[in-house]
């Protein structure tokens, strides 16, 4: 059986031996008349025009599988892209609305620290204090900070914010006091006018103008004049320091009093920090 196998190998090798002499002979005498150009040709034109339909099937299904594909790591990379765009471009917001909340932040303590050095009040202890809550209503105007006993703020202490005066303490725990403003309509601050002239300054509500009372019909009181804490009420406040501005004055025939309307020279409606003078615990 070995044998037989053995034998028919040998038939096979010595077939395929032979063939391919003949072959090569054949070659060789194509090339030496010049034919091995032209049947190679041949060849290679039969091998086109066989693959050539398989080739374009192929491609049209191929083609936009690749494209697909290729599509869908474009779209990918944009939309990564995209997402990183979108990432800085809100880290950029962040950051301006940060520098300009910082801005407005020191611009404030700057206008604070103008009013600070006041000479009427230099000397006096004071509590810088953030406002942190603001209650308005018709007639109310009240402003809770966040310092209170703990740091020495008592009740009655006036409260100066960026331009002059905006209130006195009302109510005081350990930590938190509330600011009675100036347009509250239970505020009442003894101002004086000119060099004499004394008046009591009245609130009318929460973005209201506020009423000058008890001036005299007889008194010379002019539009933008600068109206200061007159420092009396027992010493009540300290003298001199700025309140507000007149914006308006009437004489009524048969009056005794003028008819007096002045502005805080604070902005009530955008207070950010104030100083609590500590005024009440030394006098």
């Amino acid at each position: 059986m070995a044998k037989a196998v053995r034998q028919r190998r040998s038939r096979r090798t010595l077939a395929t031996f032979l063939v391919l002499v003949l072959l090569s002979v054949t070659l060789i005498t194509l090339d030496e008349t010049g034919r091995a150009a032209s049947l190679t040709s041949g060849l290679k034109s039969l091998a086109s025009d066989i693959y050539s339909p398989l080739r374009h099937g192929v491609n049209g299904v191929l083609d936009p599988i690749g494209r697909f594909f290729a599509g869908a790591v474009d779209y990918g990379s944009l939309e990564a892209e995209n997402q990183k765009l979108q990432d800085q471009i809100l880290r950029l917001e962040r950051q301006h609305a940060s520098d300009v909340a910082g801005q407005r932040e020191y611009a404030a303590l700057q206008r604070l620290l103008a009013t600070e050095r006041l000479p009427s009040i230099a000397s006096l202890p004071a509590v810088t204090a953030e406002v942190t809550a603001q209650n308005v209503s018709d007639f109310a105007a009240t402003v809770n900070i966040d310092k209170g006993r703990d740091e020495g703020v008592t009740l009655g202490d006036p409260v100066v914010g960026p331009g002059g005066l905006v209130g006195v303490v009302v109510t005081a725990t350990r930590a938190t006091a509330t600011v009675r403003l100036l347009t509250d309509g239970k505020s009442a601050i003894g101002v004086s006018l000119g060099p004499q002239q004394a008046a009591t300054l009245d609130g009318s509500g929460a973005g209201r103008l506020l009423q000058i009372q008890y001036v005299p019909s007889t008194a010379r009181i002019f539009r933008g004049e600068l109206i200061s804490t007159s420092g009396l009420q027992g010493g009540a406040l300290p003298p001199g320091i700025p309140v507000a501005t007149v914006t308006s004055v009437h004489s009524v025939v048969g009056a005794a009093d003028k008819q007096v309307t002045a502005r805080p020279l604070a902005d009530l409606n955008d207070l950010t920090y104030v100083e609590v003078i500590q005024w009440s615990g030394s006098s």
